[in-house]
């Protein structure tokens, strides 16, 4: 036989569990214990006492806590009692005094009436439809949104009386009378004070205005204050007949870009339309690649963008002079002038493609005339031109292009430059073929491809003394003109023809002037004595 263990304290005791473990012996009833609560009525069956709950403890209250934590001596429940307004506390406050008259009389419910709730003004109340109070003002107040918290603000018609017309349409107010000049002046609708007041008003304001917009005028911008002078003007011709911009737009169309592609480099340069059938005149140095092979090409450019190939018509590298051809119909060409005719300082005008800058223009002045200039010619050999030397800026690409007097006729052919330092710029020091120079060299390529100069065939350099300058005879070739014309070493030339010779440039400039065959004077000195002899030129 097992033993149970004890009763658990919070288990019931073993009578409550009568039902489960069977009839139970009858026992002696159990005593109550002296602190336990009446038992309470029961509804449970019979053999199920229900337990009542145990009293509440109150521990003992310290009196100092009560005096500071305890209800006042008249107050028994939790609020103090309701008093009437304007009524005295014990503490002698008074409450919230009433409402001014003022408030009273446009927000209080009319005389007898009993409603709780107001009405917006000119709504019918339910009772008069025949049935219960809504607690809504309407059949759709339940929609309204005013009414829903989660509504969207929506901007509506102002909440005001709208009187409707016959078909239940908002009626249309009648647009008002409305008051005359004559009227509000001679009517008497307005009170003269209130028409002198706005006459005032208006004046004053127009002077306000237009004081502030003066003295906004005159600091913003100072060329019209009162302390500032300005310089006159007086009215000028725009652009006269031989300006700079004038014989621009007249020259222009017959100056052209010159560009050689060869593979995948090139070079550019400037030309000049010198006839109808399309013929270009340029520098030899600026096609110079273009003759090398059929691998380069050479392309010409008008003032207007036409881009046409071109073809070398004949060059000449001793004077740096070439003729190109282009298929083109009814080109601008420009008019030649005379070289011969120009002094110094006489104003120029250079045209062409510096840097590859089509149609640049520069101005300037003929700086010297019939100046000899070697330059480097093709292959390494010297080229002597007869130049008019300018201050016009002149650049690479210049070469080939338009030098032209102020009339705007052509008087050179752009070709050089000197500069302080080597690839420099311009520096006020450029040279031109002149024209008549020019004309011969391009009749003569043009005609028959090439063309041949007279020589005397000596050797030279330029040798100075005390008294003179002059080209001297470093050697005499045989059967040469000058042999024939007994031209010795040693001897000094001083004058070809009707040109003097200073240096050995001047020599090859005077020879290049004659023509072939021609019989022309000789100046030489010879061991100090001037003599003079003939020489019949013959061709290079």
């Amino acid at each position: 036989m097992s033993q149970q263990p004890p009763p658990s304290p919070h288990q019931p005791e073993p009578a409550a569990r009568a039902e489960h473990a069977g009839p139970a012996a009858p026992s002696a009833p159990a005593t109550p214990p002296a602190d336990a609560a009446p038992a309470a009525p029961s509804d449970a069956p019979e053999g199920r006492p229900r337990l009542r709950p145990r009293p509440v403890a109150k521990p003992p209250v310290d009196p100092a806590q009560a005096a500071v934590f305890a209800r006042p001596r008249d107050v028994r429940g939790s609020f103090a009692p309701r008093q009437e307004r304007g009524e005295q506390k014990s503490a002698g406050l008074l409450l919230t005094p009433p409402p001014p008259e003022v408030l009273q009389k446009a927000f209080r419910r009319p005389d007898g009436s009993e409603e709780l709730l107001q009405r917006p003004p000119g709504s019918r109340r339910d009772d008069d439809r025949g049935r219960a109070e809504s607690p809504f003002w309407n059949e759709d107040a339940e929609r309204d949104p005013w009414r829903d918290p989660a509504a969207a603000a929506v901007l509506g018609p102002p909440a005001v009386d709208v009187e409707e017309g016959a078909g239940g349409e908002p009626k249309e107010r009648a647009e008002g009378a409305r008051l005359s000049l004559r009227e509000l002046l001679f009517g008497r609708r307005v009170r003269p004070t209130a028409l002198a007041a706005l006459f005032g008003a208006a004046l004053l304001v127009g002077a306000v205005g237009g004081f502030l917009g003066r003295l906004t005028a005159e600091e913003g911008s100072p060329l019209t204050s009162p302390d500032v002078t300005l310089a006159e003007v007086t009215p000028g011709k725009e652009r006269p007949a031989g300006s700079v911009s004038d014989v621009a737009g007249r020259v222009l169309p017959a100056v052209v870009s010159i560009e050689v592609v060869v593979g995948n480099g090139g070079s550019t340069g400037s030309g000049v339309v010198i006839d109808g059938g399309g013929y270009v005149l340029t520098n030899n140095h600026v096609i110079a690649d273009a003759a090398k092979g059929d691998a380069a090409k050479l392309f010409v450019v008008f003032h207007d963008g036409t881009r046409t190939q071109g073809r070398i018509v004949g060059r000449d590298p001793k004077t740096d002079l070439a003729v190109v051809k282009v298929e083109v119909r009814n080109p601008t060409v420009i008019q030649l002038g005379k070289s011969g005719d120009l002094k110094v300082g006489d104003g120029v005008i250079a045209i062409g493609s510096p840097l590859g800058l089509a149609s640049t223009v520069t101005e300037g002045i003929v700086s010297a005339v019939n100046r000899a200039v070697r330059l480097e010619g093709e292959g390494g050999g010297p080229v002597v031109i007869n130049a008019v030397q300018t201050d016009a800026a002149i650049n690479h690409g210049n070469s080939g292009g338009a030098l032209v007097d102020s009339r705007g006729a052509l008087v050179g052919i752009n070709t050089a430059i000197r500069t302080a330092s080597e690839g420099g710029g311009s520096v006020g020091i450029g040279f031109a073929i002149p024209v008549d120079d020019a004309r011969r060299i391009a009749e003569e390529l043009i005609r028959n491809g090439q063309v041949k100069h007279a020589e005397l065939g000596v050797n030279t350099k330029t040798v100075m003394d005390g008294s003179g300058s002059g080209a001297q005879v470093q050697n005499v070739r045989q059967g040469s003109a000058a042999a024939e014309a007994g031209i010795a070493e040693g001897d000094i030339i001083t004058k070809l023809g009707d040109r003097a010779v200073r240096s050995a440039d001047d020599l090859v400039v005077a020879e290049h002037q004659q023509k072939i065959g021609q019989r022309v004077p000789v100046q030489v000195v010879r061991q100090g004595r001037q003599i003079t002899l003939e020489a019949a030129l013959k061709s290079d």
